[in-house]
């Protein structure tokens, strides 16, 4: 700061022609105390020495203090009095906060933008864990926060650990000790492929020395508290703690300074820092006093041509920037050009505050201008510690940028090698995905195969869902289309079924043949006469609607097949029940209970009625609440099958044939007793149970079972009551009229009715 001031004010032509700069120098001591008793002093005023607050300052502008802490604690107390504060190497993210800190500005990039960097570096490396080291001040605390924002947003990072060190921890005591200890053990212990010190240079001096101790060799990230220490970096067997990596405000030398510090020495100088300095430390010998002198004490030395490499140019450079920063901010205030100032008044500090807010200006191959926050972003540079040889002095060098823009450069072949031994991600096979299972290692993740119904492509990728219509592979590394699962008809039992349903079509159509042959015949009427062949109609139906069950589901055989079988069936039984009142009208001799039976014995409206019932409920259940084609999704086949649809319909329709079955089997019961030669009530009488057993046990398997079998039941139910139907009433009529027409005639029928009745003692008359 003495350097560029002196430059600035014999610089020719002069920024400030009728200006020199001064300046008071404050050792703040690193101690937020003694800063605030400076900036009291800074802050005084000539005709009130005792005021510091109310009146206008002396000092117009303040440089410093270095580290984040004591800046934010001056900054406090200049903004009371509007005096402008340029920062050259406090960082902290708080300090951008303009209602809190409003005239604090700096030539150092906001810890915001290192900490993006710091991420930006560990994803170009690729690495998957990281923990993080934060200080108990502003610093440490808010860098180490910022951080752990950003890698949360990444995802794909993870945070293995992040500590908080105490204010004590670089202290000399058994406290600060234990938890040095504790926190090394931590890292020793951790996967992280990089552990990040987001903290300052007493804390890291403890926490490096223990790891060149222990020999971690792990992967440090440094901060610009630390990246260029010298200190650290020329620790003896540094080699031993790892790779660095460090981050510090883009670097350049001011111009100059380098010469200056040279000849101040061998020429003498006026610069007290420097003469203190040489004071307290001698000139190094040269090589020949060196072997004159055996005996020379081994004390720090100077060495002239050496000195400037061991002052921080990081913070010259920055410092440098603000003495400019300031000299353009008053040259703007002051309306200068290089004969004259045209204002020659006197200026607020809050004047020069404004105008300094305004600045925008290249100095040294640097552009200089803040935005609303007070920051600059002038980028980073990103830092290696080169340690080739233990005996060596390790270099820092520069191995990459980091641009305001957010782009990272770094070696291309340095980035392919950076998979460290710590990675604890793995490149799994395909079907397999990088998941967390073993809660020891938070960060650490393990292959686990995909689920059933998932797969994954390999190298870890996140394990995705099939599609409804597809299963995973056995493998889990690709999906397959799911096979259509039905009853196919290729199936042997529905090739079974197909020809029981074929024969009952055949023998149905050979019966209304033999029938239709024997139309005049007794035991054609005594079956019903023309009832027979809508009986035989209903039957061949039913038959026929037993083969849509088959194959894959049709939506138009799904609607119709159920509700059509319950209007054939009940069809089928309303004949059988008309015939029955026939037989008993024929056979009743009681003439109350024949003159009943005599009205309702009206074959055709009996039929109509009764299957008219069920033609309405049917119809309806089609057209509003049909059966349909369904799909079941299982794990490697989609089930397709024929729902009912609704099930109150369904079992209303089951239930009135079963009633209409059951009257049946009732009057059929009560009517054995009468002669009737061809034994019509005794055969409706077993067909009609067999026809009530069949169907009580269907109905609560087929409401239970979901599937495709579903279907074959429905086909056997039919067929036991078709063939129910078919051998137990109709069959022996066909039998008596190819085989046994001797009895098929009026006569044998009339004689058969006279032995009955003879048998009973009952007078028979016939006509």
């Amino acid at each position: 700061m003495i350097y560029a001031i002196r430059e600035i004010n014999k610089r020719t032509p002069r920024p400030l022609p009728n200006y020199t700069i001064g300046y008071d120098i404050y050792d703040t001591c690193a101690d937020v105390s003694f800063a605030i008793r400076a900036t009291h002093e800074l802050l005084k005023n000539h005709s009130d020495p005792h005021s510091c607050l109310l009146a206008e300052p002396k000092t117009k502008a303040v440089i410093g203090a270095g580290g984040s802490e004591v800046s934010i604690a001056v900054a406090r107390v200049l903004a009371l009095s509007s005096v402008a504060q340029i920062g050259y190497s406090a960082t902290s993210e708080l300090l951008s906060r303009k209602l809190k800190f409003p005239t604090f500005l700096r030539t150092i990039p906001s810890d915001k933008h290192q900490t993006k960097a710091i991420a930006e570096l560990v994803k170009k490396f690729k690495w998957k864990t990281v923990g993080i080291v934060g200080s108990d001040d502003e610093y440490g605390k808010y860098g180490s926060d910022t951080l752990k924002d950003i890698f949360d947003e990444m995802k794909d990072i993870c945070i293995e650990f992040s500590d908080i060190l105490p204010g004590y921890f670089s202290q000399n005591n058994s406290k600060a000790k234990d938890s040095l200890d504790g926190l090394v053990r931590k890292i020793n212990n951790s996967t992280a492929e990089a552990i990040i010190l987001f903290t300052k240079q007493s804390n890291v001096a403890a926490i490096i020395g223990d790891a060149v101790k222990y020999s971690l060799n792990r992967t440090w990230i440094a901060s610009d508290a630390w990246s260029t220490s010298e200190k650290l970096s020329s620790l003896s067997g540094i080699e031993k703690a790892g790779e660095v990596f460090g981050f510090i405000s883009k670097r350049n030398e001011v111009p100059g300074f380098k010469d200056y510090v040279i000849s101040s020495m061998f020429n003498g100088t006026t610069n007290a820092i420097l003469k203190n300095y040489m004071t307290l430390y001698p000139f190094c010998p040269t090589k020949s006093e060196e072997n004159r002198e055996s005996n020379f004490p081994l004390k720090k030395c100077l060495d002239p041509m050496d000195l400037t490499n061991y002052i921080d140019q990081d913070a010259s450079y920055n410092t440098y920037l603000a003495v400019e920063v300031i000299v353009e901010g008053l040259r703007s205030l002051l309306k200068c050009d290089h004969r004259q100032c045209k204002i020659s008044t006197n200026f607020t500090a809050l004047e020069l505050l404004m105008e300094i807010k305004k600045v925008n200006f290249t100095v040294n191959g640097t552009h200089i201008q803040f935005d609303s926050n007070g920051d600059p972003f002038l980028g980073y540079d990103i830092l290696y510690w080169n340690m080739t040889q233990s005996n060596e002095r390790t270099r820092i060098t520069k191995i990459g940028e980091y641009e305001p823009e957010g782009n990272i450069t770094v070696p291309h072949d340095l980035v392919r090698n950076k998979v460290t031994a710590f990675n604890c991600s793995k490149t799994c096979k395909p079907g397999q995905e990088l998941k967390k299972q073993n809660k020891g290692k938070v960060c650490c993740n393990d292959c686990v195969p995909c689920a059933v119904g998932e797969y994954s492509d390999g190298n870890g990728t996140k394990c995705k869902r099939c599609r409804t219509e597809e299963y995973s592979s056995e493998n889990r590394d690709k999906c397959l289309l799911k096979n259509n699962d039905f009853l196919k008809r290729s199936h042997p039992f529905i090739v079974f079924l197909s020809v029981l349903e074929l024969f009952g079509i055949i023998v149905t159509i050979g019966f209304a043949v033999v029938f239709t042959i024997y139309r005049k015949t007794p035991i054609v009427k005594a079956v019903g006469g023309y009832l027979s062949f809508v009986e035989l109609f209903s039957l061949l139906a039913c038959f026929c609607l037993s083969l849509s069950f088959k194959g894959k589901p049709n939506p138009t055989f799904c609607k119709v097949r159920l509700p059509l079988f319950g209007i054939a069936s009940s069809l089928c039984i309303s004949c059988i029940l008309a015939n029955l009142l026939q037989i008993l009208v024929g056979f009743n001799f009681d003439l109350k209970k024949r003159s009943w039976i005599k009205n309702v014995n009206q074959p055709l409206a009996v039929v109509t009625i009764v299957s008219g019932f069920q033609v309405i409920q049917c119809v309806i259940w089609m057209i509003y609440y049909g059966p349909h084609p369904k799909e079941i999704i299982l794990s490697n086949t989609i089930l397709t099958y024929c729902d009912k649809g609704s099930d109150t319909f369904f079992i209303t329709m089951l239930g009135y044939n079963a009633f209409l079955a059951l009257i049946c089997f009732l009057f059929a019961f009560k009517g054995k007793q009468l002669p009737d030669l061809y034994k019509n009530a005794n055969l409706i009488s077993i067909s009609m149970l067999l026809f009530l057993i069949v169907w009580i046990f269907f109905i609560p398997i087929y409401i239970n079972l979901i599937g495709r079998y579903t279907q074959a039941i429905e086909s056997i139910a039919i067929l036991i009551s078709c063939y129910g139907i078919l051998g137990c009433h109709l069959a022996p009529k066909c039998y008596i009229m190819l085989f046994r027409k001797e009895i098929n005639n009026e006569k044998a029928i009339t004689e058969y009715i006279r032995n009955h009745y003879e048998q009973t003692n009952m007078p028979v008359v016939t006509s």
